[in-house]
């Protein structure tokens, strides 16, 4: 029986969740199963994959092979790597000791990477966060330039109505008082 280690699809339409498992190559990709190991989400940043390493190794080294994906999986989580240096072990090549201290490096350096990625990552949406901060208070300060200039142009605008209305009204009131010194003004005695 070829057994298989690869990804059974559950979620929903459009929201995928994997479950990581052995199974018969022959059954179907959602069908019967040996064992499930595992379960990957790839809608969260960075994926969540939880892999029982002890039991992908076990079935790695009784024959089972991971499908592409799969492979991919487990080498991010460095089970590959892991069962490498066990068959490096087993055959003498190394101690279990060094393979130990391999294995504790590669995972430091991993986290080190995932690490710095984050890292770049946050930076990268704190400069984000900068420009559309910074356009954004350009677009506020043009638009205060711009409504200034407009409450200028009324206030002058009013200023200007006013002084009209000033002018007239004074001219008006000059023009009457001119009627009303003509109307008081003595009139010359009547020669007869």
């Amino acid at each position: 029986m070829p057994t298989r280690i690869r990804l059974q699809r559950k979620g929903k339409k459009g929201r995928p969740f994997y479950h990581l498992v052995i199974a018969d190559g022959r059954a179907p990709r959602d069908g019967k199963y040996i064992e499930r190991i595992g379960t990957y989400n790839p809608l969260t940043n960075p994926a969540e994959i939880n892999i029982d390493s002890e039991r992908a190794i076990y079935w790695l080294q009784v024959g089972a092979q991971p499908s592409d994906t799969v492979r991919n999986l487990l080498s991010v989580k460095g089970i590959l790597l892991k069962n490498h240096l066990l068959i490096g072990v087993k055959k003498g090549a190394i101690s279990q000791e060094q393979a130990d201290v391999k294995f504790s490096a590669w995972l430091q350096e991993k986290e080190q990477k995932r690490q710095n990625i984050v890292k770049a990552d946050e930076n990268a949406q704190r400069e984000d966060r900068k420009a559309k901060i910074a356009a954004e208070k350009k677009i506020n300060e043009d638009r205060a330039a711009v409504l200034a200039k407009r409450a200028a142009e009324e206030a002058a605008k009013k200023e200007a109505e006013e002084a009209a209305a000033r002018k007239a009204a004074e001219e008006a009131q000059a023009s009457a008082e001119e009627i009303t010194s003509e109307e008081t003004a003595p009139e010359a005695p009547a020669a007869e």
